[in-house]
């Protein structure tokens, strides 16, 4: 008897991966390959291009594109080692995705060295930041996109957290926002174009059916996400084309491992009495 998890006809390309493999390669609170293939759907994607997959997770998002759309992909997560990410592009046949470890604050690539970045259920934990999109976007040529998907917010809240989300809305879900609100925050700038910004429509069933499978014991999110009904919670997605007319700030630079020139020239320590 056929295996039916995770078989959904609105994610064709989904449906064809072992529901095991799925599971194996899950690390958060989303079926990546569902998102990543919505998310193909607002971008470009032609063989040989360079992806930057970011907050990669499992790679499972990075084979999938690889894959599907025979692009060559930089698998980069902060959480997940790079040696446990080498050896699922391995067994995938996967020879064109290279794990990566690193921080999203601290990229190890060459400036305007890819085609497209992609960011699959990660960039709020970072991307709220004013001046990360700033720094994103030297790794992207101009005209490339940059896309995003992942968990969020149907619309954003007024007046505080709604009673029936209170006891899920723990600090960490401060970063989640609507889909106008991630079209704002990078349209403002003027570093991107924004193309698409948009909620999956009845995403929430979509999260959900997700938890029942792959997360049957999470009861605390199911029962959030059956009470809210897709009033608050679903998926968002947000593509934006770089403007390379847009001058990207060298100083508006979050990376750690990044310092200022060395400007230093002596001077009396003492005013001469």
């Amino acid at each position: 008897m056929r295996d039916e998890r995770f078989v959904s006809d609105r994610f064709p390309l989904a449906s064809r991966y072992h529901p095991d493999w799925v599971l194996g390669s899950a690390g958060g609170g989303a079926n990546s390959l569902w998102l990543t293939e919505w998310l193909s759907g607002a971008m470009t994607f032609t063989p040989g291009m360079r992806v930057l997959d970011l907050g990669c997770g499992r790679a499972a998002s990075s084979i999938f594109l690889h894959r599907e759309f025979g692009v060559q992909v930089w698998a980069t997560d902060l959480w997940v080692s790079a040696s446990e990410n080498y050896k699922r592009i391995a067994d995938a046949g996967a020879n064109l995705v290279h794990a990566i470890h690193a921080d999203a604050r601290s990229l190890p690539f060459a400036g305007e060295f890819f085609d497209a970045i992609v960011c699959i259920d990660s960039f709020p934990y970072f991307g709220t930041d004013e001046l990360y999109l700033n720094y994103l976007a030297h790794f992207v040529k101009p005209g490339g996109q940059i896309g995003i998907a992942g968990a969020g917010l149907v619309k954003e809240f007024e007046g505080g957290v709604p009673e029936h989300l209170k006891a899920f809305w723990t600090q960490d879900c401060w970063c989640l926002h609507s889909a106008e609100w991630w079209s704002t925050h990078w349209g403002k700038t003027g570093i991107v174009s924004v193309e698409t910004a948009d909620t999956m429509p009845e995403g929430w069933q979509v999260w959900l059916d997700w938890q029942l499978t792959g997360s049957p014991e999470n009861m605390p999110e199911i029962q959030t996400l059956e009470t809210d009904a897709g009033r608050y919670l679903g998926y968002v997605r947000c593509v934006g084309r770089r403007n390379g007319m847009a001058k990207l700030e060298d100083y508006c630079w979050p990376d750690s491992l990044r310092v200022s020139p060395d400007d230093y020239s002596r001077h009396p320590l003492l005013r001469e009495d």
